[in-house]
């Protein structure tokens, strides 16, 4: 049997999506930049697919711009948002993506801003006394919390957030990839600047997603060339795989509701089905807080074993496909550095199971199987 449980690194791309995609491949090759009717025809798919990923979101077509997808919109978001509003202090976590992470070390390392860290529990959740205090004794800010972390799966109350970063007139980017078409968003009751969503985390084409900039703030380019994305996005635009973005959150949001209670029951029957079987089995973050967590993502603290390092490859080999999240002894590999910075203990081994709505109970039920085995 093949089980793939790693959704949250990516998914299969929907029949729908494929579907809507292929005459586009075969026929649709014309540039959007192209004034005759081929361009047209090109162009006129790309603004129809704007304006659906504006009305999921309750925002205007104009204040979403395609990229390449969620590590291109965080590094435009914070480099633009904070290089073109004259921002010189950051506020992140220790916890969130490497896109995020990465991007504010290099703006940090260079001199050009001051970076703070908000504290965390020891479950990896922000302390919102110290965020606020950080946005108290600091300039203006520039704040990146992601909505749901993509290892651990802790969701914050972006609403709430929101609301601090406007109490002290600060710029709020969120990286919004694990959670754009898993949950609805309202961008014209919140108080937000920046978004981000990929595909391919909702059954859509990998290399596509898109940035929201919020219409009251303006920046410039990270990306120069042409005028493509209103002179805010160089590049000709991947037409067939914007169109494909657009399907996947058809399909995503046309039945939301159902789709999350089947990931949710697949979730609930994974917790129960390990601590029946692996007796000392603990989870990480708030990754088993079914109330405080991404409904797609688990994440396992196994008991100490011999078979540690190679738990990942056995399950592998089993067919059962997950994502490696612990620290390997020999030095080489610091793991993850989500459990690191939550105090998880690097010594037991670590694994994220991932979910979709195309898993199945029985899939499920396999995978409590296999870790059982090599567990007794």
């Amino acid at each position: 049997m093949k089980v793939y449980l790693d959704n949250a690194a990516t998914t299969q791309i929907d029949p729908e999506v494929i579907e809507v995609m292929l005459p586009i491949i075969k026929e649709g090759f014309g540039n959007p930049s192209s004034i005759h009717s081929f361009g047209r025809e090109s162009r006129s798919l790309v603004e129809k697919a704007r304006k659906n990923v504006a009305r999921h979101l309750n925002c205007n077509p104009g204040e979403i711009f395609f990229t390449s997808g969620g590590t291109e919109a965080d590094n435009m978001a914070i480099r633009c948002g904070m290089m073109d509003l004259g921002i010189n202090h950051a506020i992140t976590s220790k916890i969130e993506h490497h896109a995020v992470g990465h991007t504010l070390e290099d703006l940090s390392s260079k001199g050009l801003i001051k970076l703070s860290y908000v504290n965390l529990d020891e479950k990896g959740n922000i302390d919102f006394n110290h965020l606020e205090e950080l946005l108290k004794t600091n300039q203006r800010s520039f704040v990146s919390l992601m909505h749901a972390n993509n290892e651990i799966g802790n969701l914050i109350p972006i609403k709430t957030v929101a609301e601090v970063c406007e109490k002290y007139n600060a710029i709020f980017h969120s990286d919004t990839v694990q959670t754009m078409a898993h949950y609805s968003f309202d961008l014209k009751a919140i108080n937000i600047h920046f978004i981000t969503g990929a595909a391919h985390k909702f059954h859509g084409p990998k290399g596509n997603g898109f940035l929201y900039i919020n219409e009251n703030i303006k920046v410039k380019p990270l990306i120069f060339g042409g005028g493509q994305e209103r002179n805010m996005r160089a590049g000709t635009e991947n037409v067939y795989g914007i169109v494909g973005l657009s399907k996947a959150m058809d399909v995503s949001y046309s039945d939301l509701e159902n789709h999350r209670k089947h990931i949710e029951s697949l979730k609930l029957r994974m917790i129960s089905g390990l601590k029946d079987a692996i007796p000392g089995v603990e989870f990480n973050g708030e990754s088993a807080n079914i109330e405080n967590s991404l409904y797609t993502v688990l994440n396992v603290l196994f008991p100490p074993t011999d078979i540690g390092e190679m738990l990942f490859y056995n399950l592998d080999i089993m067919g059962v496909a997950s994502s490696g999240g612990s620290a390997c002894s020999s030095g080489s590999n610091l793991g993850s550095h989500v459990l690191r910075n939550i105090g998880s203990d690097m010594s037991r081994p670590s694994l994220r199971f991932s979910f979709s709505r195309f898993n199945t109970i029985e899939e499920i039920d396999y995978t409590v199987n296999q870790l059982r085995s090599l567990f007794n």
